[in-house]
């Protein structure tokens, strides 16, 4: 019987700052385990890009392409995909209109739409290879999320595909993009929703743009110190930093493990 769940961002929130698991936490994850806690990353990456994450932790639900893409004890329980028309639609307008390049990506893979400076700057924020090359993947793949790399053109953007798609900016070369409305909190719904997790505690840490709709929806949001300042407001606790052990001091705050 699982006594609570507990969702994890990970960028900037369970990695640390080299983006990888610092010892403590892949001992919290398992202990979380042994206390019958379910423990969910909760991420605007794809399942291909955490692979090595999910081994090391023993994790194995994930709401990952920002809601668009869940899955629940390894088993797929919810898609948004994107419509072809619609990406068509994005790839003339950037190809006419701003010239920025765009990354397609699903939970097997992304590619980009043509080789961009700025994609590379994007990547190594996030310490990411690059994808490679390949404006058919989207034509022909299921697609769950994209990424335009631009670090100016949020407004346009917005403006043109109001109705169409949420922009997340996560980095200062890229904003990720969901279906309209799409968000961590519509994928955490979709897991929270089954029958085994009613009237289950919910926590959720985070420290990013992406991760507000998630503190809103759990009982107890935990920001890490390193969040963004207009995202501690939401947080029911700010835990220590990701790189000062923040998510074993969240959850010793909460008699979770």
């Amino acid at each position: 019987m699982v006594k609570a769940v507990t969702f994890f961002d990970l960028d900037g929130t369970l990695l640390n700052a080299q983006t990888k698991l610092d010892a403590d936490v892949i001992e919290a994850m398992h202990a979380l385990r042994k206390n019958d806690v379910l423990p969910v990353i909760s991420s605007g990456r794809n399942l291909f890009e955490i692979r090595d994450i999910m081994a090391q932790t023993g994790i194995d639900s994930v709401v990952s392409a920002n809601g668009d893409y869940v899955i629940l004890n390894g088993q797929p329980i919810y898609e948004a995909r994107f419509d072809l028309a619609l990406m068509q639609q994005f790839d003339t307008f950037t190809s006419e209109k701003t010239g920025d390049a765009f990354a397609a990506l699903n939970d097997q893979g992304a590619r980009l739409n043509k080789p961009s400076q700025v994609a590379d700057q994007a990547y190594d924020h996030v310490n990411s290879p690059v994808p490679a090359v390949d404006n058919q993947f989207w034509q022909t793949a299921a697609v769950y999320m994209m990424i335009v790399f631009t670090d100016h053109n949020d407004e346009l953007y917005q403006q043109t595909f109001a109705d169409d798609f949420t922009f997340y900016r996560n980095t200062p070369y890229s904003m990720d993009i969901v279906i309209k409305g799409g968000s961590k909190q519509t994928g955490m719904k979709q897991l929270l929703n089954r029958p085994q997790f009613k009237g289950v505690p919910t926590y959720a840490f985070g420290d990013g743009n992406n991760d507000i709709s998630m503190l809103e929806l759990v009982d107890h949001p935990i920001a890490m110190g390193n969040a963004l300042p207009h995202v501690k407001p939401y947080a029911e606790f700010v835990t220590t930093a990701n790189i000062d052990h923040g998510i074993v001091n969240g959850l010793k705050h909460f008699d979770l493990i």
